[in-house]
């Protein structure tokens, strides 16, 4: 006879970490070069004036200024039409 009782199986005990996805930097608020805005999977919100993409699809900006958002409408190639956001950052002296 066993001397412990059966300690049976946990599945649902095992968490991952937190990936700190979102925005970053919201409209109106200044931006420097290299900051993040967004970190995103998938292109979510799509770079737009003086914004770049990286390998993981974060929207950075290029240079120092106001981030703005807009849309943009984008035909998929199933023809499907939608309205993607668009982040941008206007320099301070326009």
């Amino acid at each position: 006879m066993a001397h412990r009782k059966a300690g049976g199986s946990a599945k649902n005990l095992k968490d991952s970490n937190p990936k700190y996805l979102g925005t970053k930097l919201y409209a109106g608020q200044k931006a420097k070069a290299g900051s993040v805005i967004v970190r995103q999977r998938g292109t979510r919100m799509l770079p737009g004036k003086n914004v770049g993409l990286g390998k993981d699809h974060t929207l950075f900006s290029l240079i120092e200024g106001v981030v703005r958002f807009g849309t943009k409408r984008k035909t998929g190639f199933n023809g499907k039409t939608v309205v993607k956001k668009v982040v941008h950052v206007e320099s301070k002296n326009q």
